[in-house]
């Protein structure tokens, strides 16, 4: 059964379509704090991200004709972001760094998840995800914070869907250790 979606900016989007150039004006203030902040969380570099930010709007108005009301603008719009990022980071050769030293999950206790414990701040999060290698940072953010499974994370990347999981894993335990080490 196909999911009917309210796109509650329709009238703006159908302008934008017809090339009205205050309408596109309007749906880029709607959506662009939301779409910088997943260019940000991918790119790690303000300037990076708002080029990427720039590059996406210019490429979704330039298909916008395309877009056929199947899913809320706000998706089809996300995957043009991520989409964007990802590539731009696989131009610069980005590889995803592989670290054997790093206890999987499994190998942990469960007992053993400090983090339970501590009390964090986001801007803790924020300062230990800004610190962890670009492979890591790109997973964590797309599986934890853009909510793609990792079978969507290893087709977008170009991997195998355990090198995105035991990315994860590691992304996360390297987390744990700086939030750690900074509490100290």
């Amino acid at each position: 059964m196909a999911v009917a979606y309210q796109n509650i900016h329709k009238e703006i989007i159908e302008l934008s379509k017809d090339g009205n150039s205050k309408a596109q004006y309007k749906l880029y203030n709607l959506y662009a704090k939301a779409m910088y902040n997943i260019c940000i969380r991918i790119m790690n570099n303000k300037e990076e991200a708002e080029d990427m930010l720039q590059e996406s709007f210019t490429e979704a108005f330039l298909k916008l004709e395309t877009f056929r009301y199947e899913s809320a603008f706000g998706v089809w719009l996300k995957r043009i972001v991520i989409n964007k990022c990802i590539n731009s980071l696989k131009r610069k050769k980005a590889e995803l760094v592989l670290t054997d030293n790093l206890p999987d999950r499994d190998d942990m206790n469960e007992g053993e998840d400090i983090l339970d414990t501590l009390t964090l701040k986001v801007r803790d999060v924020q300062n230990a995800m800004d610190k962890l290698p670009q492979g890591y940072r790109v997973i964590f953010s797309l599986y934890l914070l853009e909510g793609y499974d990792h079978s969507e994370i290893a087709q977008i990347l170009g991997v195998s869907e355990s090198t995105s999981k035991s990315q994860y894993s590691r992304a996360k335990q390297k987390i744990k250790e700086l939030l750690i080490k900074s509490r100290s």
